[in-house]
Protein backbone atom coordinates (compact mmCIF):
# COMPACT_ATOMS: atom_id res chain seq x y z
CA UNK A 1 0.00 0.00 0.00
CA UNK A 2 1.53 3.35 -1.05
CA UNK A 3 1.65 6.38 1.26
CA UNK A 4 -1.48 7.98 -0.21
CA UNK A 5 -3.51 4.79 0.07
CA UNK A 6 -2.27 4.23 3.62
CA UNK A 7 -3.31 7.74 4.61
CA UNK A 8 -6.79 7.21 3.20
CA UNK A 9 -7.13 3.86 4.96
CA UNK A 10 -6.14 5.47 8.27
CA UNK A 11 -8.60 8.33 7.70
CA UNK A 12 -11.45 5.92 7.01
CA UNK A 13 -10.74 4.25 10.34
CA UNK A 14 -10.68 7.65 12.04
CA UNK A 15 -14.14 8.59 10.73
CA UNK A 16 -15.60 5.17 11.42
CA UNK A 17 -16.22 4.05 7.86
CA UNK A 18 -13.66 1.27 8.39
CA UNK A 19 -13.34 -0.85 11.52
CA UNK A 20 -10.45 -0.24 13.90
CA UNK A 21 -8.80 -3.51 12.85
CA UNK A 22 -9.98 -3.47 9.27
CA UNK A 23 -7.51 -3.11 6.40
CA UNK A 24 -9.33 -1.33 3.55
CA UNK A 25 -8.27 -2.23 0.02
CA UNK A 26 -7.53 1.09 -1.66
CA UNK A 27 -7.29 1.11 -5.47
CA UNK A 28 -6.37 4.22 -7.42
CA UNK A 29 -8.63 4.83 -10.43
CA UNK A 30 -7.32 6.21 -13.69
CA UNK A 31 -8.65 9.14 -15.68
CA UNK A 32 -8.85 11.82 -13.00
CA UNK A 33 -7.70 15.21 -14.31
CA UNK A 34 -8.29 17.35 -11.25
CA UNK A 35 -8.33 14.83 -8.39
CA UNK A 36 -7.00 11.55 -7.10
CA UNK A 37 -9.93 9.13 -7.09
CA UNK A 38 -9.93 5.78 -5.29
CA UNK A 39 -12.18 2.80 -4.98
CA UNK A 40 -12.02 1.50 -1.43
CA UNK A 41 -13.28 -1.97 -0.62
CA UNK A 42 -14.52 -2.19 2.95
CA UNK A 43 -16.13 -5.01 4.85
CA UNK A 44 -19.43 -3.15 4.40
CA UNK A 45 -18.91 -2.82 0.63
CA UNK A 46 -17.13 -0.50 -1.80
CA UNK A 47 -17.05 3.28 -1.50
CA UNK A 48 -15.28 6.06 -3.42
CA UNK A 49 -12.77 8.55 -1.99
CA UNK A 50 -11.76 11.71 -3.83
CA UNK A 51 -8.97 14.19 -3.07
CA UNK A 52 -8.41 17.44 -4.98
CA UNK A 53 -5.09 18.12 -6.73
CA UNK A 54 -3.42 21.52 -6.74
CA UNK A 55 -1.90 20.90 -10.19
CA UNK A 56 -4.33 19.49 -12.74
CA UNK A 57 -3.24 16.67 -15.04
CA UNK A 58 -3.22 18.55 -18.33
CA UNK A 59 -0.42 19.55 -20.68
CA UNK A 60 -0.65 23.23 -19.74
CA UNK A 61 0.33 24.63 -16.34
CA UNK A 62 -3.08 24.70 -14.64
CA UNK A 63 -3.39 25.14 -10.89
CA UNK A 64 -6.57 25.48 -8.88
CA UNK A 65 -7.47 25.93 -5.20
CA UNK A 66 -7.83 22.58 -3.43
CA UNK A 67 -10.69 24.07 -1.40
CA UNK A 68 -12.90 23.07 -4.31
CA UNK A 69 -13.17 19.65 -2.65
CA UNK A 70 -15.38 21.14 0.07
CA UNK A 71 -17.32 22.97 -2.63
CA UNK A 72 -18.06 19.70 -4.41
CA UNK A 73 -19.17 17.95 -1.24
CA UNK A 74 -21.51 20.85 -0.49
CA UNK A 75 -23.01 20.67 -4.01
CA UNK A 76 -23.59 16.91 -3.64
CA UNK A 77 -25.34 17.38 -0.31
CA UNK A 78 -27.52 20.14 -1.76
CA UNK A 79 -28.41 18.31 -4.98
CA UNK A 80 -29.27 15.10 -3.12
CA UNK A 81 -32.52 16.70 -1.92
CA UNK A 82 -33.56 18.28 -5.21
CA UNK A 83 -34.49 15.31 -7.39
CA UNK A 84 -34.12 15.27 -11.14
CA UNK A 85 -30.71 13.62 -11.21
CA UNK A 86 -29.12 10.99 -8.98
CA UNK A 87 -25.92 12.09 -7.19
CA UNK A 88 -23.49 10.25 -4.91
CA UNK A 89 -24.17 10.40 -1.18
CA UNK A 90 -21.41 12.06 0.87
CA UNK A 91 -20.36 9.64 3.64
CA UNK A 92 -17.58 11.61 5.32
CA UNK A 93 -15.47 14.70 4.64
CA UNK A 94 -12.17 16.16 5.83
CA UNK A 95 -11.92 19.73 4.60
CA UNK A 96 -8.40 20.14 6.02
CA UNK A 97 -7.17 17.26 3.84
CA UNK A 98 -9.31 18.29 0.88
CA UNK A 99 -10.94 14.88 0.54
CA UNK A 100 -14.26 13.18 1.06
CA UNK A 101 -15.85 9.75 0.81
CA UNK A 102 -19.00 9.05 -1.15
CA UNK A 103 -21.16 6.18 -2.31
CA UNK A 104 -19.90 3.89 -5.07
CA UNK A 105 -21.76 3.09 -8.29
CA UNK A 106 -20.89 -0.27 -9.80
CA UNK A 107 -19.70 0.18 -13.41
CA UNK A 108 -21.41 -3.08 -14.36
CA UNK A 109 -24.83 -1.43 -14.13
CA UNK A 110 -23.76 2.24 -14.24
CA UNK A 111 -21.71 2.67 -17.43
CA UNK A 112 -20.23 6.06 -18.24
CA UNK A 113 -22.40 7.96 -20.73
CA UNK A 114 -19.35 8.97 -22.76
CA UNK A 115 -18.47 5.30 -23.27
CA UNK A 116 -22.01 4.51 -24.35
CA UNK A 117 -22.06 7.40 -26.80
CA UNK A 118 -18.70 6.44 -28.30
CA UNK A 119 -20.01 2.93 -28.93
CA UNK A 120 -23.04 4.27 -30.78
CA UNK A 121 -25.47 3.41 -27.99
CA UNK A 122 -27.19 6.78 -28.24
CA UNK A 123 -30.52 7.04 -26.44
CA UNK A 124 -32.20 10.40 -27.11
CA UNK A 125 -34.68 9.73 -24.30
CA UNK A 126 -31.79 9.49 -21.85
CA UNK A 127 -30.42 12.80 -23.14
CA UNK A 128 -33.86 14.33 -22.50
CA UNK A 129 -33.72 13.03 -18.90
CA UNK A 130 -30.32 14.64 -18.44
CA UNK A 131 -31.68 17.96 -19.70
CA UNK A 132 -34.85 17.75 -17.65
CA UNK A 133 -33.00 16.72 -14.50
CA UNK A 134 -30.54 19.55 -14.88
CA UNK A 135 -33.37 22.05 -15.31
CA UNK A 136 -34.99 20.75 -12.14
CA UNK A 137 -31.84 21.43 -10.12
CA UNK A 138 -31.63 24.92 -11.56
CA UNK A 139 -35.33 25.59 -11.03
CA UNK A 140 -35.31 24.44 -7.41
CA UNK A 141 -32.25 26.55 -6.54
CA UNK A 142 -33.14 29.71 -8.49
CA UNK A 143 -33.52 32.81 -6.38
CA UNK A 144 -32.08 31.25 -3.20
CA UNK A 145 -30.16 33.82 -1.18
CA UNK A 146 -28.89 31.06 1.11
CA UNK A 147 -27.35 29.10 -1.76
CA UNK A 148 -26.07 32.28 -3.37
CA UNK A 149 -24.08 32.98 -0.18
CA UNK A 150 -22.89 29.37 0.24
CA UNK A 151 -21.74 29.08 -3.36
CA UNK A 152 -20.31 32.57 -3.83
CA UNK A 153 -17.41 30.91 -5.65
CA UNK A 154 -17.04 33.17 -8.66
CA UNK A 155 -13.25 33.31 -8.33
CA UNK A 156 -13.04 29.52 -8.27
CA UNK A 157 -15.35 29.25 -11.27
CA UNK A 158 -13.23 31.78 -13.13
CA UNK A 159 -10.07 29.80 -12.29
CA UNK A 160 -11.55 26.50 -13.43
CA UNK A 161 -13.78 27.52 -16.33
CA UNK A 162 -13.74 31.13 -17.52
CA UNK A 163 -9.98 31.72 -17.61
CA UNK A 164 -8.74 28.36 -18.96
CA UNK A 165 -11.58 27.91 -21.43
CA UNK A 166 -12.75 31.32 -22.60
CA UNK A 167 -9.98 33.76 -21.85
CA UNK A 168 -7.18 31.45 -22.97
CA UNK A 169 -9.08 30.94 -26.22
CA UNK A 170 -9.53 34.68 -26.65
CA UNK A 171 -5.75 35.10 -26.46
CA UNK A 172 -5.34 32.68 -29.35
CA UNK A 173 -8.06 34.29 -31.47
CA UNK A 174 -7.54 38.06 -31.13
CA UNK A 175 -10.09 38.82 -33.86
CA UNK A 176 -12.76 37.08 -31.74
CA UNK A 177 -11.39 38.22 -28.38
CA UNK A 178 -13.89 41.02 -27.78
CA UNK A 179 -16.83 38.70 -28.39
CA UNK A 180 -15.43 35.95 -26.17
CA UNK A 181 -14.58 38.40 -23.40
CA UNK A 182 -18.12 39.82 -23.54
CA UNK A 183 -19.50 36.28 -23.12
CA UNK A 184 -17.13 35.67 -20.20
CA UNK A 185 -18.13 38.91 -18.44
CA UNK A 186 -21.84 38.28 -19.00
CA UNK A 187 -21.58 34.77 -17.61
CA UNK A 188 -19.74 35.85 -14.47
CA UNK A 189 -22.18 38.71 -13.87
CA UNK A 190 -25.29 36.52 -13.63
CA UNK A 191 -26.32 35.05 -10.23
CA UNK A 192 -29.43 33.03 -10.85
CA UNK A 193 -29.17 29.34 -9.84
CA UNK A 194 -26.82 26.63 -8.57
CA UNK A 195 -24.49 25.66 -11.41
CA UNK A 196 -22.63 22.33 -11.55
CA UNK A 197 -19.97 23.54 -13.99
CA UNK A 198 -18.86 20.22 -15.50
CA UNK A 199 -21.93 18.56 -16.99
CA UNK A 200 -20.05 16.32 -19.40
CA UNK A 201 -20.83 12.77 -20.61
CA UNK A 202 -17.67 11.59 -18.82
CA UNK A 203 -19.26 12.73 -15.54
CA UNK A 204 -22.66 11.13 -16.14
CA UNK A 205 -23.47 7.48 -15.46
CA UNK A 206 -26.31 5.64 -17.17
CA UNK A 207 -28.08 4.24 -14.13
CA UNK A 208 -31.16 2.10 -13.80
CA UNK A 209 -32.87 4.91 -11.91
CA UNK A 210 -31.78 7.53 -14.42
CA UNK A 211 -28.75 9.75 -15.00
CA UNK A 212 -26.16 9.95 -12.21
CA UNK A 213 -24.21 13.22 -12.14
CA UNK A 214 -20.67 13.27 -10.69
CA UNK A 215 -17.77 15.73 -10.26
CA UNK A 216 -19.13 19.03 -8.99
CA UNK A 217 -15.78 20.71 -8.20
CA UNK A 218 -16.73 23.80 -10.22
CA UNK A 219 -20.01 24.41 -8.38
CA UNK A 220 -21.03 28.07 -8.34
CA UNK A 221 -24.16 30.12 -7.89
CA UNK A 222 -24.35 31.84 -11.24
CA UNK A 223 -25.60 31.47 -14.79
CA UNK A 224 -27.42 28.16 -15.42
CA UNK A 225 -26.94 28.64 -19.17
CA UNK A 226 -23.37 27.48 -18.66
CA UNK A 227 -24.41 23.95 -17.67
CA UNK A 228 -26.64 23.23 -20.65
CA UNK A 229 -24.15 24.81 -23.06
CA UNK A 230 -21.28 22.78 -21.60
CA UNK A 231 -23.17 19.50 -22.01
CA UNK A 232 -24.59 20.28 -25.45
CA UNK A 233 -21.09 21.17 -26.61
CA UNK A 234 -19.92 17.60 -26.04
CA UNK A 235 -22.67 16.16 -28.21
CA UNK A 236 -21.64 18.39 -31.11
CA UNK A 237 -17.96 17.52 -30.68
CA UNK A 238 -18.73 13.81 -30.57
CA UNK A 239 -20.49 14.06 -33.92
CA UNK A 240 -17.09 15.07 -35.33
CA UNK A 241 -15.29 12.30 -33.44
CA UNK A 242 -17.75 9.60 -34.52
CA UNK A 243 -19.25 10.90 -37.80
CA UNK A 244 -21.00 7.59 -38.55
CA UNK A 245 -23.15 8.24 -35.46
CA UNK A 246 -23.75 11.92 -36.29
CA UNK A 247 -27.49 11.52 -36.82
CA UNK A 248 -27.86 9.98 -33.37
CA UNK A 249 -25.83 12.75 -31.75
CA UNK A 250 -27.93 15.36 -33.55
CA UNK A 251 -31.13 13.79 -32.19
CA UNK A 252 -29.67 13.50 -28.69
CA UNK A 253 -28.63 17.16 -28.81
CA UNK A 254 -32.19 18.17 -29.70
CA UNK A 255 -33.71 16.07 -26.92
CA UNK A 256 -31.20 17.31 -24.34
CA UNK A 257 -32.07 20.91 -25.19
CA UNK A 258 -35.83 20.32 -25.35
CA UNK A 259 -35.73 18.46 -22.04
CA UNK A 260 -33.86 21.31 -20.45
CA UNK A 261 -35.75 24.28 -21.89
CA UNK A 262 -39.04 22.60 -21.02
CA UNK A 263 -38.11 22.93 -17.35
CA UNK A 264 -36.95 26.56 -17.38
CA UNK A 265 -39.39 28.52 -15.24
CA UNK A 266 -37.16 31.00 -13.39
CA UNK A 267 -36.62 33.33 -16.37
CA UNK A 268 -37.81 33.56 -20.00
CA UNK A 269 -36.51 30.46 -21.75
CA UNK A 270 -35.65 32.45 -24.86
CA UNK A 271 -33.25 34.64 -22.84
CA UNK A 272 -31.41 31.66 -21.41
CA UNK A 273 -31.41 29.93 -24.81
CA UNK A 274 -29.62 32.87 -26.42
CA UNK A 275 -27.00 33.03 -23.66
CA UNK A 276 -26.44 29.29 -23.94
CA UNK A 277 -25.97 29.54 -27.71
CA UNK A 278 -23.31 32.22 -27.29
CA UNK A 279 -21.55 30.14 -24.65
CA UNK A 280 -21.74 27.05 -26.84
CA UNK A 281 -19.97 28.91 -29.65
CA UNK A 282 -17.14 29.94 -27.33
CA UNK A 283 -16.88 26.52 -25.68
CA UNK A 284 -16.59 24.77 -29.04
CA UNK A 285 -13.55 26.86 -29.84
CA UNK A 286 -12.23 26.44 -26.30
CA UNK A 287 -12.20 22.66 -26.56
CA UNK A 288 -9.84 23.01 -29.53
CA UNK A 289 -7.65 25.98 -28.55
CA UNK A 290 -8.21 26.47 -24.83
CA UNK A 291 -6.22 25.09 -21.92
CA UNK A 292 -8.18 21.81 -21.85
CA UNK A 293 -8.75 20.59 -25.44
CA UNK A 294 -10.80 17.42 -25.86
CA UNK A 295 -8.46 14.46 -26.11
CA UNK A 296 -10.41 12.59 -28.78
CA UNK A 297 -10.17 15.12 -31.61
CA UNK A 298 -6.60 14.62 -32.79
CA UNK A 299 -6.54 15.14 -36.55
CA UNK A 300 -5.75 18.50 -38.11
CA UNK A 301 -8.86 18.22 -40.29
CA UNK A 302 -11.26 17.63 -37.38
CA UNK A 303 -9.80 20.48 -35.36
CA UNK A 304 -9.91 22.82 -38.34
CA UNK A 305 -13.58 22.00 -38.97
CA UNK A 306 -14.61 22.73 -35.38
CA UNK A 307 -12.45 25.86 -35.25
CA UNK A 308 -13.92 27.29 -38.46
CA UNK A 309 -17.49 26.54 -37.40
CA UNK A 310 -17.04 28.02 -33.92
CA UNK A 311 -15.43 31.18 -35.29
CA UNK A 312 -18.35 31.68 -37.68
CA UNK A 313 -20.83 31.11 -34.87
CA UNK A 314 -19.07 33.67 -32.67
CA UNK A 315 -19.54 36.25 -35.41
CA UNK A 316 -23.31 35.66 -35.43
CA UNK A 317 -26.07 36.68 -32.99
CA UNK A 318 -27.69 33.30 -32.51
CA UNK A 319 -31.31 32.96 -31.38
CA UNK A 320 -30.70 29.76 -29.44
CA UNK A 321 -29.11 26.35 -29.20
CA UNK A 322 -31.08 24.85 -32.08
CA UNK A 323 -29.82 27.53 -34.45
CA UNK A 324 -26.30 27.09 -33.08
CA UNK A 325 -26.36 23.36 -33.84
CA UNK A 326 -27.71 23.94 -37.35
CA UNK A 327 -24.99 26.50 -38.05
CA UNK A 328 -22.32 24.17 -36.68
CA UNK A 329 -23.35 21.31 -38.96
CA UNK A 330 -23.71 23.60 -41.98
CA UNK A 331 -20.33 25.23 -41.40
CA UNK A 332 -18.68 21.83 -41.13
CA UNK A 333 -20.19 20.72 -44.44
CA UNK A 334 -18.80 23.84 -46.09
CA UNK A 335 -15.31 23.49 -44.63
Amino acid sequence: MDAGAAEIAAWLREVGLAGARETPVVTALSGGVSSDVYRVDLAAGPICVKRALAQLRVAADWRAPVERSANEAAWLRTAADLGGLVVPRVLAEDASRHLFAMSWFDPADHPVWKTELAAGRIDPAFAARVGGGLARIHARTAGSETLARRFATGRLFADLRIDPYLRRTAERHPDRADRIEAIARSTLAIRRALVHGDVSPKNILVGRSGPVLLDAECAWYGDPAFDIAFCANHLLLKSVWKPHFAAGFHEAFGELVRGYLGGVDWEPGSDLDRRAAALLSALLLARIDGKSPVEYLTSHEDKAQVRAAAREMLATDLDGLAEAAAMFHEARRNT
